[in-house]
């Protein structure tokens, strides 16, 4: 995903205002809350919810409200970029902590909730963070039910209301009701969606005459009218205002209202209809409201609108998160134009794989890496010198202060580092800024493939960076005997399930020359098979190959599989620098090969040296970097750029 530019008067097609909070919701389905052990983290708040759903889908969106001087609140903020939403408008609040929501999925349309708001920063907004030029920067605005609960928040949204319409451009209103947010409810209480009261409707009666569009469920629009039933609850706010209405009805779909109301319901605009399983009716609303902007913002027509707002709520949900679920537009149009086998949208591979490609967190177009995740070379090369294994640890420290000093903090630079000798360098290069960092899961030098320290490799990676990406060596030919082949298969295959149910990337490294024939057709077959399975990692690591014929095979058969693949990095297999600058230049005219991940052509010479205490920290770190630097000027002179 790419970040959002956030000039003051860059164009904006939405802006979105309201709640922000972090959503942590139980991963235990079926359990009460009292009873869930684990959380899963997220962006939440209807119109933060908004904001990513409308970025994903390709509007220029912002989110205006405030968070706290705090880690949820960088997270929210964090998040919000990584997503491409303008944070222009997100105040930080030095005083009050940022929202939180606790949920859980107890049963098919129940989730209790628990709302931690006690003044925090969100509601906090006031009439001195709405910029007038901010506001004017955008084609519509977003004002939601809950800050008019507060004269304060009331009042920004007032204000921002006023500058919108005096710009010409759209006023949205999400009805948004919470009744326990409006202190109708108790705190136990935070699923309830409808309690009457004429105090709230009064208030939101007085929003109504200046929206171009009002969306809401049945209960909303009650809320929001004053009225006992839905019909009279249209009538009442068509008389008050002449804005496009749109009746969210949940597994129905919706209603748009573009005119006068007539005496039956059922007579507007009926977007089509997607039969799915429900399984979290949380931010299914926000999805929907998302998919409806998309539409109404960028010309289409109303029943195309509500179509893509209807899809938009079938995959929030099919899913658990809210914002994190939401599908990017290419997922959308893949979902409209094939549909899918499954009522439950998250069991579907291929739309599940696009949104996984399409969501990543970080976009990586190149990728130039130091690798130190060895560790059976590194024990040889400490024996020799004498030293004990011990001193690894210390030695891969120097490596990652080596590739740091080439990065200097520039894009497409990172690193591989292990768990057995590499936990303190990882420490050390999380200090640094850095793109990538890949880690080991195979047992050294294991055929048929075996994992390192357990073979129940989920228990694994749950612990680890949700930026760590995992790496796989297979020595892998399609050669092999058949039974070998069935075994190395279904290892991979089990490591990429894994991979996809904790969300951590994965990298699989195919060797297969050292067990077989390695020609033009060698690697293209691996790979066909492997595709063939399911898998599909987000990077290869292939090594060098003998012409451009084989690179043009193997670049065929990835696109054919997997579009969205990030690409192909060469390995090095303590190559000498000239054969490495030959094969980097053989892939000159390999779009898929987007990098390197070399080791021992780099390290060897100061670990043979630094282990044998003839080397200094500093002069072993000048002696990586030199070389580190010489490949990555290599690389990038093979393909005609510098580092940025």
């Amino acid at each position: 995903m790419g970040e959002a530019v956030d000039a003051k008067h860059a164009p904006l097609d939405v802006i979105t205002i309201g709640r922000a909070s972090v959503d942590l919701y139980g991963q235990q389905i079926g359990s009460r809350l009292e009873d869930i052990t684990s959380f899963a983290k997220s962006v939440g708040g209807c119109p933060a919810n908004i904001s990513v759903g409308t970025a994903r889908l390709g509007l220029r969106s912002a989110l205006l409200t405030r968070v706290g001087d705090e880690q949820m609140g960088r997270f929210i903020r964090e998040q919000l970029k990584r997503e491409g939403v303008s944070v222009y408008g997100l105040k930080t609040d030095p005083d009050r902590l940022t929202a939180l929501v606790l949920l859980s999925v107890e049963e098919e349309g129940v989730s209790p909730m628990i709302f931690y708001r006690t003044d925090c920063a969100d509601m906090a907004l006031s009439e001195d963070d709405i910029d007038e030029a901010f506001i004017a920067s955008a084609r519509a605005i977003v004002v939601t039910g809950t800050h008019f609960s507060r004269p304060n928040s009331d009042a920004a949204q007032r204000k921002a209301i006023r500058i919108m319409k005096a710009r010409g451009g759209k006023v949205v209103f999400d009805i948004d009701y919470r009744p326990n947010l409006w202190g109708l409810a108790g705190h136990a209480e935070g699923f309830e969606r409808y309690v009457k009261s004429d105090r709230v409707s009064a208030q939101l009666k007085t929003v109504l005459p200046h929206c171009d569009l009002i969306v809401g469920t049945e209960e909303e629009i009650m809320i929001a009218s004053g009225a006992d039933d839905c019909l009279s609850a249209l009538k009442t706010i068509r008389s008050l205002s002449s804005a496009t209405i749109v009746l969210k009805r949940g597994a129905m779909g919706c209603i748009v209202y573009d005119g006068p109301i007539s005496d039956d319901l059922e007579d507007g605009v009926v977007g089509k209809g997607f039969p799915i399983e429900v399984y979290n009716v949380l931010g299914a609303g926000d999805a929907f409201m998302s998919g409806f902007l998309r539409g109404w913002l960028g010309g289409e027509s109303l029943a195309t609108a509500a179509t893509w707002a209807n899809a938009c709520g079938a995959f929030a949900v099919s899913r658990l998160l809210c914002a994190p679920e939401y599908p990017t537009f290419e997922e959308l149009q893949f979902f409209l134009k094939n549909g899918s086998k499954h009522l439950a949208l998250r069991k579907d591979e291929a739309i599940n794989h696009i949104h996984w490609a399409t969501t990543r967190r970080r976009d990586i177009p190149a990728l130039m890496a130091l690798a130190c995740d060895h560790r059976i070379q590194l024990e040889d090369v400490a024996a020799k010198a004498g030293a004990d294994a011990s001193r690894i640890p210390a030695f891969k420290v120097l490596t990652v202060k080596a590739a740091a000093k080439v990065a200097a903090g520039r894009a497409g630079y990172g690193m591989l580092l292990d768990e057995k000798y590499g936990r303190d360098a990882m420490f050390e290069f999380a200090r640094h800024s850095f793109a990538w960092l890949g880690r080991p899961v195979e047992l050294p030098g294991s055929r048929p493939l075996r994992f390192e320290f357990s073979q129940d490799i989920g228990s694994q990676l749950v612990e680890w960076p949700v930026d760590h990406c995992i790496k796989c060596l297979c020595f892998y030919h399609p050669d092999d005997p058949a039974a070998l082949k069935d075994e190395q298969q279904q290892k991979l295959k089990g490591l990429f399930e894994a991979a996809r149910k904790v969300g951590r990337e994965l990298l699989i490294e195919i060797i297969a020359g050292k067990h077989g024939k390695l020609d033009d057709t060698t690697i293209p077959r691996a790979l066909e098979e492997l595709y063939g399975l399911g898998i599909k990692p987000d990077w290869w690591k292939l090594e060098p190959q003998a012409s451009a014929n084989a690179w043009a095979r193997i670049e065929a058969v990835i696109l054919k599989h997997d579009p969205w693949c990030r690409g192909v990095v060469l390995l090095g297999l303590e190559a000498p620098q000239d054969e490495l600058e030959a094969a980097f230049a053989a892939t000159a005219k390999a779009p898929i090969v987007r990098g390197f991940a070399v080791g021992r052509t780099i390290f060897i010479n100061a670990a043979e040296q630094w282990l044998a205490g003839k080397m200094s920290d500093d002069e072993a770190v000048a002696d990586m970097a030199s070389r580190f630097e010489k490949l990555t000027d290599a690389w990038l002179a093979a393909r005609g750029r510098k580092a940025a």
